[in-house]
């Protein structure tokens, strides 16, 4: 990807790698390409805090700048500018089937579609009469069903449902609560095959896998990997958040420590150094081979070597 001439002064990190116990040696060359630099995007004076990457087929990135309640679009050339306004602290974005854009409305309590003409739909505000605390993610099944994620940020530590959980919409407008032992769930992701639910939890240091009996039903829980620890960490919180995915099956998991990229069996291969915390990241770009990672009041990229897999399934 050629990156715009005037980003040549920004930042180029390292990528940190750490080695798992045991005698298998863990690194990053599996996923990053050869020579693979960190580039900051952004000019860190625009955007307040950055989230809910997603890559659109038309060429395009879109992100949410929480704070100043707009969806962002980046083109490749360089260019930022305001996609949607009023998004009422949009986070989590996703195209559906029919090519609208999905998004979490944590302010509003709400899951929306904005369709081709900028019309505004609501998908789901309230489970059993009361609206949700603050849909923060999503992912997008082939059938048009949407898991999200509802933990409680802001609203002064008050919430509206009685747990923080996670919960599928059904394709014609059912709504299930699926998922409630979770501390404050966030990430969420399908694997490449749709049958396994992937879900990182703010306040734990877990990796949740579920698979998928049918659609809509994730059964059989089970921890899938542990993320590295902060050494000021307390009460176990790895601080995850945003998750993506490849074709390979390899997760990259936003943390306090960075992205953390797991290989298909849980096992880390390393963690991407970023001069932010991130937030959420995205797999894109015209090759398809682009890492975004949204950080605070920034927007970075890093290029992979394996491509990522296109929601919907």
């Amino acid at each position: 990807m050629h990156w715009p001439q005037k980003q040549n002064i920004i930042a180029i990190l390292f990528v940190i790698l750490f080695s798992c116990t045991g005698s298998q040696k863990q690194n990053l060359s599996s996923v990053l390409a050869p020579n693979a630099k960190l580039v900051k995007l952004s000019k860190g004076t625009d955007f307040q805090f950055t989230e809910g990457p997603v890559w659109s087929n038309a060429g395009y990135l879109l992100f949410s700048d929480i704070p100043n309640s707009h969806i962002i679009e980046y083109l490749p050339d360089g260019t930022f500018s305001i996609f949607r306004k009023n998004t009422n602290g949009a986070n989590g974005l996703m195209f559906d089937i029919s090519g609208r854009l999905v998004a979490c409305e944590g302010n509003a309590g709400r899951v929306t579609a904005m369709d081709s003409s900028g019309e505004i739909h609501v998908l789901a505000s309230e489970y059993k009469g009361k609206r949700f605390n603050s849909p923060n993610d999503l992912v997008i099944d082939s059938t048009g069903g949407i898991y999200f994620t509802d933990p409680l940020f802001g609203r002064g530590g008050k919430l509206s449902q009685n747990k923080e959980a996670v919960y599928y919409l059904h394709a014609d407008g059912r709504i299930r609560r699926i998922i409630d032992n979770l501390a404050k769930p966030n990430g969420i992701i399908l694997a490449p095959d749709g049958k396994k639910l992937f879900i990182v939890d703010t306040y734990n240091k877990f990796v949740w896998a579920y698979l998928i009996d049918r659609v809509g039903f994730p059964m059989d829980a089970y921890i899938f990997a542990e993320l590295k620890l902060p050494n000021d960490a307390q009460n176990n919180r790895s601080g995850a958040d945003g998750i993506t995915i490849d074709v390979a099956g390899n997760l990259y998991i936003t943390s306090s420590l960075g992205v953390q990229v797991f290989n298909s069996n849980g096992d880390l291969l390393g963690i991407i150094g970023v001069p932010e915390k991130p937030a959420n990241c995205t797999i894109g770009g015209p090759d398809n081979k682009t890492l975004y990672i949204t950080a605070r009041k920034n927007l970075y990229a890093i290029q992979l070597q394996v491509e990522g897999v296109v929601f919907p399934l």
